[in-house]
């Protein structure tokens, strides 16, 4: 899948059980590794639709990756991002990690981020390849969780 037959739009209510869908297939794998449900699979993506900025990537068959994304007042956290398995590998990852930065300078915030499952091993390093440093492990119940940043350009730097 070539990187210019994926594009990426804003999603709308419309959107809901492809995007759904679509959430279900990228996290199957991680249930076997954490032991349960990943969190993005208990949202009411009704609610996460009206009051997050969820953007997609599709491609001609449909909806292959998803960024879900919080403006909060000093920073831009991310919810999820999410790739469908048909098209891991294939750098759309990558295109959604690079958006939800960009959306970050847009909105004038120099900080993104983000918090992994510290059992999701693979995750948590690629987030490191990308410049996204560990500022915390949370231990939540049975979970761990690693809560992570990466500092952007100042908005307006010289």
């Amino acid at each position: 899948m070539p990187d210019e037959a994926v594009r990426l739009r804003r999603a709308v209510e419309a959107d809901r059980d492809a995007l759904v869908a679509m959430q279900e297939d990228a996290y199957a794998p991680n249930r076997a590794i954490i032991g349960g449900t990943p969190t993005p699979l208990t949202w009411d993506y009704g609610t996460v639709l009206a009051t997050r900025e969820v953007w997609l990537a599709e491609d001609a068959e449909g909806i292959v990756g998803a960024l879900i994304l919080a403006l909060r007042p000093d920073d831009i956290y991310i919810d999820s991002i999410a790739v469908a398995q048909r098209a891991k590998a294939m750098g759309v990852g990558n295109r959604l990690l690079a958006l939800a930065e960009t959306r970050a300078a847009e909105e004038a915030r120099s900080v993104v981020r983000l918090t992994a499952n510290a059992l999701m091993v693979f995750n948590v390093d690629w987030y490191g390849r990308k410049g996204y440093a560990v500022e915390e492990v949370e231990v939540a119940g049975d979970r761990r969780r690693v809560h992570m940043a990466k500092i952007l350009a100042r908005p307006n730097a010289a």
